[in-house]
Formats: structure tokens, C-alpha cells, sequence
């Protein structure tokens, strides 16, 4: 099985388009816009939403849904919300086709449209407060903990597998509370669940900061993101949680009696992550040769690839397998042993290579004799022969060393690409030269960001809530300023 993949130094963007479809992970569909997520992709999909939901849970969240259709009245209630979303909405306008009178196939029916337009859903703020009034009547209420998984249309004119379709899978919580405190703690709560999962699952370092003025969500008061590197020095955004204070409580009119009998509104948090971690994903991690999968994630943890002549070889083989197979099971470690006779060996080698499966083991006659296993680790490539009495505890370590040893290279080179410049010339230079994070003053005002943007295409990530205040000069315009904040160009 030949990969044939673009390297990465050659054309970057697609190295990545061709993975995603050689590794099987997803396909563009006949909907202009719109993604096939197939079997292997979508099995890691299900190991991130499973891993994220189990945190949610423990965190006092539970999951509900909401109709994927909302009334275009309700958009409007919230003004920067209709805003920010209106260029990207698919609206239904007619219930009801018909055939043409003509013969010439199916026309949508004239007198079937619809009283009020329904637009498909962007996301669900509005459907859920107006569903939020009815279930919110006192303090006794709240805190309300919901998380939905579902999916959203944003009209894309330009699309790009996991990264921006038109139509993506993806959960989002929304939050209400009796404080503006408590709201807050919330959004910031569910940012370190969001960069927990991000580091200690995918293996992918991030920085957590909020969100200039102009970057934040449409209706929020502040968003707190994550932001992670890629291997091309661009920078993508990983989740964001938001405090949107009691804009959309006022907004649906959703109050609340105190313990004292007073009327209040509550306050509000909105919060979610997509199918975009999985391009973070292939794009932090993968190599060359295909994609490099954490094994907390990876659909198949250990593959076993038996190398014989004949069925004899074969069933002394799958004899000695079976029981390693249903040790590590046991140990929730899963495993395929793939003894497919319609494929060789070298081409299982390639293939599991290319769909980055952390273990691969090999055995043949001579291992049969010698009592040992070949153990191939995708990471780095290396190969061990190793004693068939020591193989469970050896693969059980070697799953840990894997996921701690791609987390720690991917860490290298985010710190390694994060540089202080203080210069609007040396930014413009290093964002050429070596992109990644560049660390700068800034004088907080949009005037200033936009024209970053418009004169190098990069914009501000976030404002690193690590970050300390330091007293220097914007790199732009010489104005005072009290802290530094990360640009990058970002996907």
C-alpha cells in the first residue's frame, strides 16, 4: 500500500488534504460544503466526544437536545448575536415540493412557504433561551447545566475537511446562574476541562487567554479560548467558552425569584469544541508517513499483523495471539489482529503506518521458535524484539510512554516558536521567516488589530491569561501598553 503523501515542507496544506482522505477519514460529500465522515474518523470522533462527555458529567453537566430549526424572530432578539451569525445561516423558506407541470422533475411548491422563515441552526443560544423561560422560575433552578452534541450549519464558501465545512459536528453547553460570579466560574471551569482534554487526550498543548473585543463570540461579554500550533507555524482555535452575562436573559425575557422574592435575571455561559479537533489533531501530531494518533484516542491502540506461509504457520500463530488478544482486552487495551489473507504483510505495515496506530506487532515462524514479538512504536518508528513473557507489561508502559513522548514534542515546538518581538517591522519579518506565536504590546484598539490584519493576515489569539502586565510600547503605533498579547495567522 503505496502512500504516495505529500511532505509536509513541500506543500503543507495538501499533505494534510491528502491524509485526511488516504487515512480514511472523511471525504467531501455531494452537498457543496458538506463532509463524509467515515467509520475511522468518526471512531476517533466518538473517543473525543465519549471523553469529553464523561468530564462534562462529573462537572454536574447533563446532555439534552434542541430542535435544529429556529424561528428567524428569535435571531433577532439579540442584536450583536443576529450580527455576527446573519452571512452564515441557511434559511427554509417553503415546506412542501411538488412536480413540475412541465415534466421536468421536482419544483418547490409556491403556495407551501412557510409563515415565518426557519433558519438552520448556527448554533442554539436563541431556541435555547426561549426553552430556558419555561424551565427557570427561582432559585431553585439554577444552576442549569445543559450540554447538547449535535450538529450546526454555518455557510462556508470555503471549505476544508474538519477544519471548516459547512456542516460539523460538535457539542455546546449553555449555562444559567443565579450570579454573575458563578457564571463566570463556570466559563472559566469549563476552559480548563477544554484544556485538560486537549493536553492530557490529544496530546496537544495549548494556551488558555481571552479574546479581544472584536474576536469574542457574537452576544458575549468576555471568551475565554484555547489556542494550539500547528506544525506549519499557523495557529488554530481549539474551544472557547463564554461569559455572555444576561444578555440573553433579558433578551428572552428568562428571570428568576430569588430567596428573598425579588425578580432577577439570571446570568449566562456558552461553551463549545468541534470536529475542528480533529484537524488539531492530524495537524499537531502526523508526519510523513501518516498519521500519529495518542493512544488514548487512537480507534485501534495495538495492532498484531501475523507473517506465515501457510495455514499450518497461520493457526500456530493465531494459537500463541489469541490469549495475548483477550489479555490486553482486559485490560481495556483494544487490539485488532489482522489476519486477512487478501493482504500482505507489508501492506498491512503501510496501511497501519498511515491510520497511526501507536503499537504494531509482528510475529512470524522465527518469533514462534524464539518465544518473542517484534514491537513497532509509530511515533518514532522504532523497533524491539521483545520476550513474549514480558509483551503485556511492555505494551501497557510503551501506550503511556507514547502519549506523554508526542505531547512533549509537540510542547518543544510550540515553546520554540513563541518569540517577544517589539518591533512592527521585526513582526512582519518573523511572521514570514518562522511563524508561530508572536508576542507583542499592543495598544487595545480595534483600529490597531485590523490593521495587523489587513497588512500580514494576522490577527490577535488570545490574551494569555498567564500572561503578567508589563509596562511597554505597542509595536504599531508607539502607545502605551500594559501587557503583551499572542498574534498568529490562524486557520
Amino acid at each position: 500500500m503505496g502512500k504516495n503523501l505529500t511532505k509536509r515542507s513541500e506543500d503543507y496544506s495538501k499533505w494534510y488534504n491528502e491524509l485526511v482522505i488516504k487515512a480514511d477519514l472523511a471525504e467531501m460529500s455531494g452537498v457543496r460544503g458538506c463532509m463524509v465522515i467515515k467509520p475511522y474518523g468518526f471512531a476517533i470522533w466518538e473517543k473525543i466526544q465519549g471523553g469529553l462527555d464523561k468530564m462534562f458529567k462529573e462537572t454536574g453537566h447533563e446532555n439534552a437536545y434542541f430542535p435544529i430549526f429556529i424561528p428567524k424572530s428569535y435571531l433577532s432578539k439579540e442584536a450583536s448575536h443576529v450580527e455576527g451569525f446573519a452571512k452564515e445561516c441557511a434559511v427554509v423558506t417553503h415546506y412542501r415540493l411538488k412536480n413540475a407541470e412541465d415534466g421536468s422533475g421536482i419544483i418547490v411548491d409556491e403556495d407551501a412557504k412557510l409563515e415565518e422563515e426557519l433558519i438552520v441552526r448556527p448554533t442554539s443560544e436563541t431556541i435555547i433561551w426561549d426553552t430556558y423561560r419555561r424551565w427557570i422560575q427561582s432559585y431553585r433552578d439554577l444552576p442549569l447545566l445543559i450540554n447538547q452534541w449535535a450538529n450546526v450549519v454555518r455557510w462556508e464558501m470555503r471549505t476544508r475537511l474538519f477544519l471548516r465545512t459547512t456542516e460539523f459536528l460538535w457539542q455546546e453547553g449553555h449555562t444559567a446562574h443565579a450570579t454573575e460570579k458563578e457564571a463566570v466560574e463556570e466559563a472559566k471551569l469549563i476552559l480548563d476541562i477544554y484544556a485538560d482534554f486537549a493536553e492530557n487526550h490529544m496530546g496537544v498543548p495549548v494556551i488558555k487567554g481571552t479574546k479581544t473585543e472584536s474576536e469574542r463570540f457574537a452576544g458575549a461579554l468576555d471568551t475565554y479560548c484555547i489556542e494550539a500550533l500547528m506544525q506549519d507555524g499557523k495557529a488554530l482555535q481549539a474551544g472557547t467558552s463564554h461569559f455572555l452575562g444576561q444578555n440573553f436573559a433579558k433578551a428572552f425575557d428568562v428571570k428568576f425569584a430569588t430567596k428573598e422574592g425579588k425578580q432577577e435575571y439570571v446570568w449566562a455561559t456558552s461553551w463549545g469544541v468541534s470536529t475542528r479537533l480533529m484537524g488539531a489533531l492530524i495537524m499537531t501530531h502526523s508526519d510523513d508517513n501518516g498519521l500519529v494518533l495518542p493512544p488514548k484516542l487512537a480507534p485501534i491502540q495495538v495492532v498484531i499483523i501475523p507473517i506465515y506461509k501457510g495455514l499450518e504457520q497461520l493457526d500456530a500463530i493465531s494459537e500463541k495471539v489469541d490469549p495475548l488478544v483477550k489479555d490486553l482486552r482486559k485490560r481495556d487495551i483494544s487490539v485488532k489482529f489482522d489476519k486477512r489473507d487478501t493482504h500482505k504483510p507489508g501492506f498491512k505495515f503501510n496501511e497501519y503506518e498511515l491510520k497511526g496506530v501507536p503499537i504494531r506487532i509482528a510475529i512470524g515462524q522465527r518469533d514462534l521458535e524464539n518465544g518473542t514479538y517484534e514491537v513497532a512504536r509509530r511515533d518514532t518508528l522504532e523497533k524491539r524484539i521483545i520476550p513474549a513473557t514480558e509483551i503485556i507489561e511492555e505494551i501497557s508502559s510503551l501506550l503511556v510512554e507514547i502519549q506523554d513522548n508526542i505531547f512533549e514534542k509537540a510542547k518543544a515546538y510550540r515553546e520554540s516558536h513563541i518569540t517577544e518581538v517589539n518591533s512592527y517591522e521585526e513582526f512582519k519579518t518573523l511572521l514570514e521567516e518562522k511563524g508561530g506565536f508572536l508576542s507583542a504590546h499592543w495598544d487595545g484598539t480595534s483600529e490597531t488589530e485590523e490593521r495587523v490584519k489587513e497588512e500580514t493576515k494576522a490577527t490577535i489569539r488570545c490574551i494569555p491569561l498567564s500572561s503578567e502586565l508589563e509596562e511597554g510600547r505597542c509595536m504599531v503605533t508607539g502607545k502605551p501598553s500594559s501587557r503583551r498579547v499572542l498574534f498568529a495567522k490562524a486557520y
